[in-house]
């Protein structure tokens, strides 16, 4: 899929990145664009950083989870193509935001075979690739991917990473959103973050008030309205 309309780089426990995800299928669908599914990982992009002083709890076990999922992802497309990850991200995503969380904070959960072995199903590939979840030799594919997708954009950012028209069309951060728009919505929405994201001249555009996605696995429901908070880095812990 090296001429996809759309490379769209993941780590499949991103909220952001998996609500950025749902709204490109919408304009997908609608453009008849072709989208190849690549990865990013979290885990990679903070290998160097302390944790406990940069993240609320559990953001690590969260994100090693993402590492280990992005390898049964990796495996999936080196046997059976790239067509397969597009599916089994969509099954991940869906297991992970768009379920009521459950009691307490199970991030760590989602890198077991326990938690894959549905997703698996779902998406109609082999138990077996559960595998790859212990599979470092894996990291070396991703951590090339990784490095990939932030040549793009440089690495002060995050997931996920679009590229449009590849390989010399526009690559952006994001965008970041807390809802999904509406079918009407959803292309006039593209074409304006390509309008501005094609400005050769264009760097940012930011505000860290955020509302929380409209998520079941954070506790609000697709179209309801929150309170916004003030994000930091990623994640809700006010910048100390």
């Amino acid at each position: 899929m090296s001429d996809a309309d759309i490379r769209f780089y993941f780590d499949p426990v991103c909220p952001f990145a998996w609500m950025t995800s749902r709204w490109v299928r919408m304009v997908q669908a609608q453009r008849d664009y072709t989208v190849d599914w690549r990865f990013i990982s979290l885990r990679i992009i903070n290998a160097a950083v302390d944790y406990d002083s940069h993240f609320p709890a559990g953001y690590e076990a969260g994100h090693t989870a993402g590492l280990r999922l992005l390898r049964v992802a990796a495996r999936a497309r080196a046997e059976f193509g790239r067509d397969a990850v597009g599916p089994l991200y969509a099954a991940m995503g869906a297991r992970i935001f768009d379920a009521a969380a459950p009691g307490g904070s199970d991030g760590e959960h989602r890198g077991t075979r326990a938690f894959v072995k549905p997703i698996l199903s779902q998406a109609g590939l082999p138990a077996e690739l559960a595998d790859a979840l212990e599979d470092t030799s894996i990291d070396t594919e991703l951590r090339q991917e990784t490095d990939e997708a932030l040549a793009l954009t440089g690495r002060d950012v995050g997931t996920p990473i679009i590229h449009f028209q590849p390989p010399v069309g526009v690559a952006f951060f994001g965008p970041v959103i807390s809802r999904l728009p509406t079918e009407a919505e959803a292309v006039p929405l593209w074409d304006n973050v390509l309008g501005l994201a094609s400005f050769p001249g264009f760097a940012e555009l930011k505000r860290s008030l955020r509302e929380r996605p409209q998520l079941r696995s954070f506790g609000v429901e697709p179209g309801q309205a929150d309170v916004e908070e003030d994000w930091y880095g990623g994640s809700r812990r006010a910048r100390q």
